[in-house]
């Protein structure tokens, strides 16, 4: 945290010279509040397409230069050598041959893994890949258990999970169940501000307590021209599905939202394997602990981001060990008993196994059913063939790696929610770390 909140000034005056055209009020950049927050902290752009902006502003830049873009590309194993990396495989997807290319440095910054459960925010592309990846080649991975649930996604029957943003309940919006009842001050005293885990569950036990599948997100109150000028593109995709969010309450429920773990990485980026990078969701830095402060991922892969860069551009950095502790758990993956019912290995199957069973609230035996069925999976997938299979093989890796973190961490803490182990315990205060 100390790196993040050093260099987050001069990371965020690179986007501004960049052009990233940050909102301003008064000829200053404009902040808003988000959960958790004890202050306004937030730069937006476009109100609510603050992402959009940063990777449009960001991709015309590298198409303005020489940098080869390789699409329709999914890297499907790291290549090492004497424990440094020395290139990369990858699978051309649109015709599936296979590929490999040369390096002295890799860095991976393959988003996270939302794919793994049924509801989602992520795009359809967050398969876990770099995690798999990274953990195949020997790397270590870190923090799998911890996986935030954002707690408000648009919930309508035949549209996906699209995020409602934090900002939302951060400019005034109460959170309802079905009956028209707020119910967040009975469950914390920040109310719609508590920090995401707590609305999540929140939510979920209104759902089970009022028989319905989502609660209510009320910003009705606000002059509509301020919800449709703050909140851009979630106005007109909610107008889209035939809900005016400045008359009408928004249908919302949790949905999987930011892998916080993942391949452990120093503060200069690098992996325990020689050359091998990470950036971004992929990541785990240990910046976000347990439960990821709102709009920090932003931040976090800027900064990780430009230092990685500078360690391997040349420049003199000292060498810096993976940061952890003497009592941090080392664990490797066994192989388990499969289950006596099988079932077959798909993508819809396991993500419903994973939200069941390893989702918001977890227990031990919800726990090892997932692990059990995921190490059976493991053992019967066939060799990849095309993206899908390949992408199917990765969320099984991870999804083990998840589960198998969970099993073992007997607390709840931040992200991490287990109904049989309730409270957070001191002698917890240590890293799940995994490799092959």
């Amino acid at each position: 945290m100390r790196i993040l909140s050093n260099e987050a000034l001069d990371r965020i005056a690179d986007l501004v010279n960049l052009g990233v055209p940050f909102d301003t009020l008064d000829g200053k950049i404009d902040l808003t509040l988000e959960a958790a927050h004890s202050l306004p902290r937030i730069l937006h752009a476009g109100g609510d397409t603050t992402g959009e902006h940063i990777e449009l502003t960001l991709s015309r830049r590298v198409h303005a230069t020489e940098i080869r873009v390789l699409e329709h590309h999914l890297a499907t194993d790291i290549l090492v050598e004497k424990g440094r990396v020395n290139g990369v495989r990858a699978l051309d997807c649109e015709n599936n041959s296979i590929k490999e290319f040369g390096g002295r440095f890799l860095i991976l910054a393959t988003g996270g893994a939302g794919q793994l459960f049924k509801f989602s925010t992520n795009p359809e592309v967050a398969t876990g890949d770099g995690i798999a990846l990274a953990f195949r080649a020997g790397a270590e991975i870190a923090d799998m258990e911890f996986f935030q649930f954002h707690p408000t996604a648009l919930r309508l029957p035949g549209v996906i999970p699209f995020l409602i943003s934090e900002s939302v309940r951060g400019e005034g919006g109460i959170l309802r169940n079905r009956d028209g009842y707020r119910f967040m001050p009975d469950y914390a005293p920040q109310a719609e501000l508590a920090p995401r885990d707590v609305v999540a569950r929140s939510i979920l036990h209104e759902m089970e307590k009022t028989g319905a599948d989502n609660a209510l997100l009320d910003i009705t109150h606000l002059p509509p021209h301020i919800t449709a000028t703050r909140f851009p593109q979630i106005y007109c995709f909610c107008l889209d599905q035939g809900l005016d969010i400045t008359k009408q309450p928004i249908p919302v429920a949790p949905a999987a939202h930011y892998a916080i773990g993942g391949v452990r990485v120093n503060t200069w980026g690098e992996t325990s394997i020689t050359g091998l990078f990470a950036a971004g969701e992929v990541a785990c830095t240990g910046a976000h602990g347990a439960n990821r402060l709102a709009s920090n991922s932003l931040l976090e892969v800027l900064i990780f981001g430009k230092r990685i860069i500078e360690k391997t551009g040349g420049a003199d950095k000292p060498i810096a060990a993976i940061p952890g502790q003497d009592e941090d758990i080392h664990l490797s993956l066994e192989r388990r008993q499969p289950p006596k019912k099988k079932v077959s290995p798909d993508l819809l199957t396991l993500q419903r196994l994973l939200w069941d069973k390893a989702g918001i609230i977890r227990d031990e035996e919800g726990l090892i059913t997932a692990a059990e069925t995921l190490a059976g999976w493991q053992e019967s997938l066939p060799q990849p063939k095309d993206r899908s299979s390949y992408e199917l093989a990765n969320l099984v890796l991870a999804g083990r790696l998840l589960t198998e973190a969970a099993i073992l961490r007997h607390e709840s803490r931040g992200a991490h929610f287990r109904s049989d182990f309730p409270y957070t315990s001191p002698e917890w205060l240590k890293h799940i770390v995994i490799t092959k």
